[in-house]
């Protein structure tokens, strides 16, 4: 479909990529990989035409269109969240506007069986047929949908787009790709910008999307979910795997191994050749053979082996102080802001050596907690800290809290003290900054190098809790992965909010879900939690992460189908939970009789007593005792299911 041709290009001297060659297909799902700074946005840029190459070119046939969503971009927009995204419909809009001067215009004139007149009839007739060929009719159930997908309630579609913070904004404009159904979809770190939720409904939405897409992505559960193909750019070149990433990790291992061991191969060889030539070259009788080695080793292909760039973080976080046994305790904990109820009769501990993570929508106050719990805004209710608790923290935003005109280096300096102080550089290079990287001013890092110096900055005071906002945002899968390590030897108390499921997978043992103005605690870490919820897709967590109020307010009044699809939904999950319990309470009286009978039997040893012999009854009886336990527990489960449904007061 698209083809990328002998691409090269360099920056302050140096080659970013050196004729680089590959093939888009119609439908290919495609992962684009590798370290900061590699020019996997660079990539995007020149295919979006943004950027020329210094060589080559990208061809793309006349009928493709891309849409290409940016890392970071600067937005500005008059509109409302609706009518923003409406302007992804700019076809339709110009034909509802000559629609509408047509139908003036024919209302206006009386020669009805005049030529000119039959063409206005003829030309309005075409663009009506145009406008429900590209969809004009069901414009604002399509825009509704995919906003509902990427997390907006109904009550936000007419708010103005100014009102949302710069990541609302940056949903609107992934809506705005989608709608539009280019030929190619390129999204540059979406994932940035969405809660579990929505990543889960876009994975669906990217999972069926009848074109091709392009993810640059540091969140592997979503490379893994969305893509079939992942491209690598290392050094200047691109490596192709027909897989998604954890696959294509396993792959570039293999082949590195296969090429060291070809390698190795060839150099045994090669010294094998050297002995014999240098073993012969004088002997007169052995000089046809000297002559024929030497031409084999200059007509020998040298095996090369791929260059990795292994740069990566190096740290762990200082020893936790010793701190009580308590470290905070909330009771009737709640926060407004100005007509805004974020949250309210919040009540819950933290133990020590507890391991929490926030989830749930972005703005349902995951955020606003950790700020509360750092110290940084206030609240009502009642908040106690245990004794000797000492708080790190690392706020979502806490990269664009650096102070553009400081360097790296002085942005360390100015806040280490004592023993640190002569380690500054030390620490600096643990953090791939070093020699002229430390005079760089902050406002020209990367959104990564920006990160890592923000990580840098918090071992500097030793923590006992560590409260990390969303810490994964611009780090590259290796920085990932030391972070994730260096957290699980973190022998302090952990509260993290992420929206990365990988990143999160074994490094919590607590689920704080946040949801209608109150938090509901799972124990597991977050696999756990979506499978105790079972949120499979956003259709679920839509489900069960609105009131019924809010479902009852927001209803819109083109959602008619939505809602009876929804209801039907609920009913079904609803009925089969119904034939489990039915089943499972079946089960129990047969087990309890069973249980009865052998109580029976051993409450009566006169009666019985050829039976009490028996060391195979005994079995039975604890065998059946243990199996009614789990059916209880099975049945106890499957309530709180059926409870936790939502109930449509409209229905019966």
């Amino acid at each position: 479909m698209i083809s990328v041709n002998n691409l090269s290009i360099q920056f302050g001297g140096e080659r970013l990529f050196d004729h680089l060659s590959f093939i888009i297909n119609e439908k290919d799902r495609i992962g684009l990989v590798g370290r900061n700074g590699a020019g996997k946005s660079t990539l995007l840029k020149i295919i979006d035409n943004q950027l020329q190459p210094d060589e080559g070119g990208v061809v793309i046939p006349g009928r493709c269109t891309v849409g290409y969503l940016e890392q970071e971009m600067e937005l500005h927009s008059d509109k409302t969240v609706c009518g923003e995204a409406k302007s992804a419909f700019r076809e339709v809009e110009i034909l509802m506007e000559r629609i509408a001067k047509m139908e003036q215009e024919l209302k206006e004139r009386t020669d009805f069986s005049s030529v000119e007149y039959q063409q206005i009839m003829k030309r309005h007739h075409e663009a009506w047929e145009r406008y429900h060929i590209i969809g004009g009719h069901s414009v604002k159930a399509v825009i509704e949908k995919t906003l509902i997908g990427l997390g907006f309630r109904n009550g936000d579609f007419e708010r103005l787009l100014a009102q949302f913070s710069s990541g609302w904004q940056m949903r609107v404009e992934i809506a705005k790709i989608l709608l539009r159904q280019p030929s190619l979809i390129m999204l540059d770190e979406p994932t940035n910008h969405l809660d579990i939720e929505s990543i889960q409904w876009l994975e669906e939405f990217l999972i069926n999307y009848p074109g091709a897409v392009i993810i640059v992505s540091h969140d592997r559960a979503f490379l893994d979910n969305v893509t079939k193909r992942t491209i690598e750019i290392s050094f200047g070149r691109i490596y192709d795997y027909q897989a998604n990433y954890s696959d294509y990790t396993r792959l570039r291992e293999e082949r590195m191994e296969s090429q060291q061991a070809a390698f190795n191969n060839q150099q045994r060889q090669v010294r094998q050749i050297e002995r014999f030539i240098e073993r012969f070259r004088y002997k007169n009788t052995k000089a046809r053979q000297v002559q024929s080695r030497v031409r084999m080793l200059e007509k020998l292909d040298e095996v090369e082996i791929d260059l990795i760039d292994d740069s990566s973080i190096r740290f762990s976080f200082p020893p936790a102080p010793h701190a009580g046994k308590i470290i905070a305790e909330a009771s009737g904990l709640g926060k407004r802001f100005p007509g805004i109820e974020v949250f309210s009769g919040l009540n819950f501990q933290v133990i020590q050596g507890d391991r929490i993570a926030f989830v749930g929508r972005n703005g349902e106050g995951k955020t606003t907690l950790s700020k509360i719990l750092a110290g940084v805004t206030d609240c009502t209710g009642h908040l106690k800290f245990g004794k000797k608790v000492v708080t790190g923290y690392y706020a979502q935003d806490q990269a664009d809290l650096l102070d553009p005109e400081k360097t790296v280096f002085t942005t360390i300096d100015d806040i280490a003290v004592g023993d640190i102080r002569p380690k500054i550089r030390t620490i600096l290079g643990s953090f791939l900054f070093s020699g002229d990287d430390t005079g760089k001013k902050v406002k020209v890092l990367s959104g990564g190098e920006r990160s890592r110096l923000s990580l840098a900055k918090l071992l500097l005071t030793p923590s006992n809790l560590l409260i990390l906002d969303e810490p994964t945002n611009h780090l590259d899968m290796k920085s990932k992965d030391i972070l994730k390590n260096a957290l699980l030897q973190f022998t302090g108390t952990l509260i993290i909010v992420s929206h990365d499921r990988d990143f999160l997978q074994g490094l919590t043992n607590r689920v704080f879900e946040f949801r209608d103005q109150t938090i509901k605690e799972y124990i597991g870490d977050i696999y756990d939690f979506l499978e105790q919820r079972k949120l499979k897709n956003l259709q679920q967590l839509e489900r069960n992460g609105k009131s019924v109020a809010q479902e009852k307010h927001d209803e819109p009044v083109s959602g008619n189908k939505q809602n009876w699809e929804r209801r039907k939904l609920l009913e079904k999950e609803e009925r089969k939970l119904k034939t489990r319990i039915t089943r499972c309470e079946t089960e129990i009286e047969a087990l309890e009789k069973e249980i009865s009978e052998k109580e029976e039997i051993l409450g009566n040893p006169g009666k019985f007593a050829d039976l009490l012999g028996n060391e195979q009854l005994f079995k039975e009886y604890e065998s059946l005792k243990t199996r009614l336990q789990q059916e209880m527990d099975r049945w106890t489960s499957l309530h709180e299911q059926q409870e936790a449904i939502p109930r449509d007061e409209s229905s019966p």
